[in-house]
């Protein structure tokens, strides 16, 4: 299991359970999450994630 968080607004992505809203599957690991990924709480981009 890897968890995400986003530095801006502490939105949380769990690789088990991917992100509906970005289109990315469940157990998606987050070097394959696209470049693009915005999260979905605050659109800031997948550059200010840290690891949780």
């Amino acid at each position: 299991m890897e968890r995400m968080q986003c530095d801006n607004c502490g939105h949380v992505y769990d690789s088990t359970e991917g992100d509906a809203k970005n289109n990315v599957a469940p157990n998606t690991a987050w070097a394959d999450v696209p470049a693009d990924f915005k999260c979905p709480e605050c659109g800031a981009g997948k550059e200010v994630f840290i690891i949780e």
